[in-house]
């Protein structure tokens, strides 16, 4: 059902919401950016409209929200284990239609392929999703030919033109304060970017073979395998364990899911001393093929979401984008064809 309210009305609805809820959604925090003195637009928890950026792309994805950069899974002692308490309220995130697609990515990861983590169900379970409606491109973005820029998955969706708001809600709880305001209901399409200044286009003949290819020699000496790509990508799950010790003798602590990734030293140590894809140019090859090939022939749909965080983020200023553009060319050198 959808709702015309004004700026003030909708503020009064959103201080409803966050009685029961508590409210994410990328806002502005100054002076905390990656260089001196400059701000960022990440994901927070907010407690007025007015904290919210409408109109930046966050520079940081929601995915914190899911799954924490780190997060206790459980406590032991010498005596036994206790599992980490779940969330006890719920939780409202609001986020673009990129965004929105990667949750449909991460639910994938974590409660279709194999068996379902309950410390990410539980999280998830208590989650409501408000779409932001995109109204404009951003740079770098490429939704549209990830087939990302269109959502309809949502609890509610949210338009800003000004001080008009256009609401459509979908969820009987969300509804409900938008009903005891009493305003006129009215037919609602959430705002959608349906053309980038951006195309990328994964080559259909795409396969594995291109990972012999030497298009990837060239990040060896570019890349310096910051993971920051990785950190911002609202697609990356990669994580490790980390345990916690309160004591010496190492009998009392806390296990830790903390997240990580195959661009960062280390993650691919095995014992021994042994490290696959030691190499910046390795990294960088498995990374964008299971962005783009891997994780599509087991779900069905790409991983990549097409936001552009990855490309506004590196501070090589190397380019997914340009990435998916070699494969081609990648392709023609392996198979021998020019």
């Amino acid at each position: 059902m959808g709702y015309a309210v004004s700026l003030e009305k909708f503020q009064t609805v959103f201080d409803s919401w966050r009685k029961k809820y508590d409210i994410y959604a990328p806002k502005v925090f100054e002076g905390t950016g990656r260089f001196s003195e400059t701000d960022v637009v990440r994901y927070g928890k907010v407690t007025d409209l007015a904290d919210i950026d409408w109109n930046e792309r966050s520079e940081y994805s929601f995915k914190d929200i899911l799954l924490p950069l780190s997060q206790t899974l459980l406590y032991f002692t010498e005596h036994g284990m206790t599992e980490s308490e779940g969330p006890t309220r719920g939780t409202i995130v609001f986020l673009r239609s990129c965004d929105l697609h990667a949750v449909k990515r991460l639910d994938y990861m974590f409660l279709e392929n194999g068996p379902e983590d309950s410390y990410y169900k539980r999280v998830r379970d208590g989650l409501k999703f408000v779409l932001m409606g995109c109204d404009h491109d951003f740079d770098g973005c490429f939704c549209v030919s990830m087939g990302t820029n269109i959502s309809t998955d949502y609890d509610a969706a949210v338009n800003v033109h000004g001080d008009d708001i256009e609401i459509d809600c979908k969820d009987e709880d969300l509804a409900e304060a938008l009903r005891a305001m009493g305003v006129a209901e009215v037919d609602v399409t959430p705002d959608a970017v349906l053309e980038n200044s951006l195309e990328v286009k994964v080559p259909e003949n795409l396969t594995s073979a291109v990972a012999k290819s030497s298009i990837w020699d060239e990040y060896d000496k570019r890349c310096i395998k910051c993971g920051r790509c990785t950190v911002a990508c609202p697609t990356c799950t990669c994580w490790s364990m980390q345990d916690l010790f309160y004591t010496e003798n190492g009998q009392a602590g806390e296990r830790r899911r903390v997240q990580a990734s195959c661009m960062i030293d280390g993650y691919t140590e095995v014992a021994g001393g042994l490290c696959f894809r030691k190499n910046a140019g390795e990294r960088m090859r498995f990374k964008v093929l299971h962005k783009v090939l891997d994780f599509k022939k087991r779900s069905g749909f790409q991983m990549c979401v097409g936001c552009g965080r990855c490309d506004a983020i590196c501070p090589e200023y190397i380019s997914f984008t340009h990435c998916v553009e070699k494969l081609e060319a990648g392709m023609k050198e392996v198979s021998g064809h020019e």
